[in-house]
């Protein structure tokens, strides 16, 4: 039975029972609509037939007024776009999954428990508020809504329609340099554990997720004096010798020192040069961010020290 209604109409499928072969209908409703000549069908998921039509009104309107359409799109939610995005990230092995991951903890403050439709341009802008509200830098909104965006577009037909993403204009966000005793009133904000890791980006100019984070104690030799980075691991997959400034080999020598005395007291071994109780570091993007902050840096990046270890 099928009742029209402008471009869609609503009926009860029939099927053929198993057991006697006779023709059947199905005691629920369904619709089926056409927009911009895509045909959509679903279940209205009620066997009664005012319910159906409810609802095939709800799409045509929708459909009329521009908004999308589709029974995968009332059901999308934040958290939906959230673990598409994260495992994408992961499944391809992406260096900037950990900086990702720290955008989607902000993103999930404001947009828990929000439905991907109702993520709007209003929305967005609303969001920008909020996180300049808490005196995070422009840069980094950025980041965060370029992630949303990514999200949004890797859902593809589940969120139909992309809401308008207005970024920001960043203030020389490429052009930051820290003064020795910038660098230091920062460094004295931050937690022990990554101490260490910044001075020798601070000093080499290594990028700090992917070429210091991931030193092994391999990598280091000290009686050679040098600090390697090997072939495959840069952005330019070229293999790279650092050698032991008095500075550096002094960090070093005293991260190997506490990774020794670690291993003693826990009676494992610890391969990585830089490390938190002898696991690698995964974040430091909200521990950084907060020691620039109360350093009076608010604006600064990480990336900023590989500038000015080439300054220097």
């Amino acid at each position: 039975m099928k009742k029209a209604r402008g471009l869609g109409f609503v009926y009860q499928p029939t099927y053929r029972d198993q057991v006697t072969g006779k023709q059947k209908t199905a005691s629920t409703w369904w619709l089926q609509y056409s927009v911009r000549g895509k045909r959509y069908r679903e279940s209205a998921g009620s066997s009664n037939q005012a319910v159906a039509v409810k609802l095939l009104k709800k799409r045509l309107g929708a459909a009329a007024e521009g908004r999308p359409v589709g029974p995968d799109i009332e059901k999308t939610t934040f958290e939906d776009l959230a673990r598409i995005l994260l495992d994408n990230y992961r499944a391809n092995g992406r260096r900037s999954l950990s900086r990702v991951e720290d955008a989607v903890e902000h993103l999930r403050e404001f947009f828990d428990d929000s439905m991907a439709i109702d993520i709007t341009e209003d929305r967005l802008s609303a969001y920008i508020v909020h996180r300049q509200d808490q005196e995070a830098a422009n840069a980094t909104i950025n980041r965060e809504l370029a992630a949303l965006k990514r999200g949004f577009r890797l859902a593809g037909k589940k969120v139909g329609q992309l809401p308008r993403f207005q970024m920001l204009q960043e203030n020389n966000t490429r052009k930051g340099f820290f003064e020795p005793d910038q660098f230091q009133a920062v460094l004295k904000h931050l937690p022990e554990h990554l101490k260490p890791v910044f001075q020798v980006a601070y000093i080499t100019g290594w990028r700090v997720p992917s070429e210091v984070l991931t030193r092994k104690w391999q990598h280091v030799d000290l009686a050679a004096n040098w600090l390697r980075l090997d072939p495959g691991e840069s952005k330019n997959s070229e293999g790279r010798m650092f050698p032991l400034t008095p500075e550096l080999r002094d960090v070093l020598s005293q991260q190997l020192e506490k990774t020794r005395q670690l291993e003693m007291a826990t009676e494992r071994v610890i391969p990585w040069v830089f490390h938190r109780n002898g696991k690698p570091i995964k974040d430091y993007y909200g521990a950084w961010d907060e020691a620039c902050r109360l350093a009076g840096l608010p604006d600064r990046i990480a990336h900023d020290l590989r500038r000015t270890a080439v300054r220097n």
